[in-house]
């Protein structure tokens, strides 16, 4: 009922920059956080940054201070701004969105972007 689509994913050297964006469509009137998980190579999915309709706001330790989530409600999309990468950033980072009463993470995902940040 609600597509995700993510743009903004590549590749970038250890301390550069990337910006993600999720732009949201469908039955979006329902929703009310959206964020960022990240899954590397056999290793479990994790949530990196969420954020409500009222931009409050959740991060992962490990991205504190260096990862931003923003959110555009006239537009439906999400950003999520990355600054001094690390080679541990490396995943796919995917979308997601949710209800007000729906559990973490929400019911809906995009398919995903790719990051890799090597030398």
């Amino acid at each position: 009922q609600v597509r995700l689509v993510e743009s903004g994913g590549g590749l970038v050297q250890p301390g550069g920059s990337l910006r993600l964006s999720c732009a949201a469509s469908g039955s979006i009137f329902s929703i009310y956080t959206m964020g960022w998980y990240r899954q590397a190579p056999e290793k479990q999915r994790e949530l990196v940054a969420s954020i409500t309709i009222t931009r409050s706001t959740n991060y992962a330790d490990s991205v504190k201070g260096r990862f931003t989530i923003s959110r555009d409600n006239a537009k439906n999309t999400v950003y999520l701004q990355m600054n001094s990468l690390k080679p541990e950033d490396t995943a796919v980072y995917y979308c997601n969105a949710g209800g007000r009463s729906s559990g973490y993470p929400g019911g809906s995902w995009g398919q995903g972007t790719q990051v890799t940040v090597s030398s």
